[in-house]
């Protein structure tokens, strides 16, 4: 692999998603864990957009890494760690993104174990992390317009 240019739409358009997914999660009764886990459609909305915007971040990490420095990843973990390595997260973004990756891969394959408590102990206490990690891939595509394709 070679490095070329970086999509600005798939990392614009995975980061819009992530927002839009995390605004969903906000919007779900969070004030109250009776009120968020009387209605189970809340458990099952805030899971779905849990999942997928960490999804998302992590598909623009993995864009980042492919295009932008031609490193192939084949585990979510490592995109975190490779970001870290190159500089385009800090040590405790990467960190973070390491630990969402985990989670994430929680929620896909022991889904199982994920409690409805524990999901709204999360979704009240750490959606921060996820916009933590959000804006710092946008302010290093801000400082890297040299590597953006702007093409549609």
């Amino acid at each position: 692999m070679i490095p070329s240019r970086m999509s600005r739409r798939v990392i614009g358009d995975r980061l819009k998603l992530a927002a839009e997914y995390i605004g969903e999660i906000r919007a779900l009764p969070l004030t109250d864990s009776e009120a968020f886990l009387a209605d189970r459609r809340n458990i099952w909305s805030a899971e779905a957009c849990l999942r997928r915007s960490l999804e998302a971040l992590l598909d623009v990490g993995r864009h980042i890494l492919a295009k932008g420095f031609a490193k192939g990843v084949t585990e979510y973990k490592e995109i975190a760690t490779r970001l870290g390595e190159l500089k385009v997260l800090d040590t405790d973004e990467a960190r973070l993104l390491f630990t969402m990756a985990g989670y994430r891969n929680r929620m896909v394959h022991f889904y199982h174990e994920i409690t409805p408590d524990e999901l709204f102990r999360i979704c009240t206490t750490q959606l921060g992390d996820v916009e933590r990690v959000a804006d710092a891939f946008r302010r290093w595509v801000n400082a890297h317009p040299e590597m953006l394709d702007e093409e549609l």
